[in-house]
């Protein structure tokens, strides 16, 4: 079966968090024997910070971000089984939306894939003639990058004819424990780029915890922190490559993940970065957010802290010893249970059983 995807970026990382989730989940639906093409724009630097070259395992398209390079890109939608559309392309996000149903076959089968769930139905909530409310009905589901029963609520109360969370997940063959690195040296790090829904939880869970500690090593990563004041004590990176995601983790005594405000408040979101740590074998310290269980075991498997002074806290009492054993416990369950190999299972089953009434009935 043929998949025609547009997306923000398979190519590059750069403001692009989804990345990870395409490449993990894509490589294993085309090991399944999917032929996917991704399409992606020219747009926001990306192609000159691309971190991977185009695989083997997808056809890659990279069209200018202008009408008629839209147009190009949508006229292929028609030769394919399943078209995706995914939120945050960040150029034509509307023309694209209704691109795919008004340029596919009336017997593919039509997705939209919200990598930013809570965000996409707050706006929808605020517009009633939000492109995504007026193309549901014409769309066979939504698949979702998390939000769990609140999200699958919100949708269906929307009209969606069927949503599912498609959670992220650890790529073993991409993040794994690797040597530490001693670029990434500190006693806490936080990766993630500077967004307008995170900076205050940031600020909270990161920034006060360092200045509660003066006497450790914060580190910090991602786009747009540079200017932002921070306690002596920490050190900024700017962005940090994919490829150097393993050494991020495996270096410090501890690794954090900071939800962003939308994802903490649905719950049942674990960024991508999350199954990035386990999967190196990181200690892991999370802001609390609903559904956490369903990943990862508070007090075994992770450090869970409602406020900086928790994380703070976490910190000056953790030993390497502990971090080690956390972190351990963490890739054993990750491995067992959250892979793009479990996601590509899942996928490929719904996709299948949803293709086929179509198939029979032809």
């Amino acid at each position: 079966m043929k998949i025609a995807f547009y997306g923000s970026s398979l190519l590059s990382s750069y403001w692009n968090g989804a990345a990870t989730y395409y490449r993990g989940l894509l490589r294993d639906l085309a090991a399944r024997g999917y032929q996917i093409t991704f399409y992606e724009p020219d747009a926001f630097d990306r192609q000159k910070h691309k971190d991977i070259d185009p695989p083997e395992w997808a056809r890659s398209v990279v069209y200018a971000a202008t009408p008629e390079g839209l147009r190009a890109v949508l006229d292929e939608a028609k030769a394919a089984d399943i078209v995706v559309k995914a939120n945050g392309v960040g150029v034509f996000d509307t023309e694209l939306l209704e691109g795919i149903v008004a340029h596919s076959r009336e017997d593919a089968l039509r997705i939209f894939w919200d990598v930013d769930a809570a965000a996409t139905l707050d706006e929808m909530r605020a517009d009633e003639s939000h492109v995504v409310r007026r193309t549901l009905p014409r769309l066979d589901m939504v698949l979702t990058y998390g939000g769990g029963p609140p999200v699958v609520d919100a949708y269906s109360g929307f009209g969606a004819r069927r949503c599912v969370p498609i959670y992220n997940a650890l790529d073993a063959s991409t993040h794994h424990p690797v040597a530490p690195d001693p670029a990434f040296s500190a006693d806490l790090a936080f990766l993630g780029n500077r967004l307008p829904d995170r900076e205050a939880r940031v600020e909270e869970f990161f920034r006060k915890a360092a200045a509660a500690l003066p006497e450790r090593r914060f580190l910090i990563g991602g786009n747009g922190w540079e200017t932002k004041g921070m306690p002596d004590n920490v050190r900024h990176l700017g962005h940090v490559y994919t490829h150097q995601h393993n050494a991020f983790n495996c270096t410090p005594l501890a690794v954090l993940n900071v939800a962003r405000d939308s994802m903490a408040d649905v719950g049942f979101s674990p960024a991508t970065r999350v199954f990035e740590a386990a999967g190196a074998a990181a200690c892991l310290i999370t802001d609390a957010w609903e559904g956490i269980e369903m990943f990862l075991t508070p007090d075994e498997e992770v450090l869970v802290a409602r406020d900086g002074q928790d994380v703070a806290d976490h910190v000056a009492a953790l030993t390497p010893e502990r971090a080690r054993a956390i972190g351990a416990r963490a890739l054993e369950r990750i491995l067992a249970e959250h892979t793009y190999t479990h996601r590509g299972e899942q996928v490929d089953a719904l996709w299948r059983e949803s293709l086929q009434p179509e198939r029979s009935a032809a």
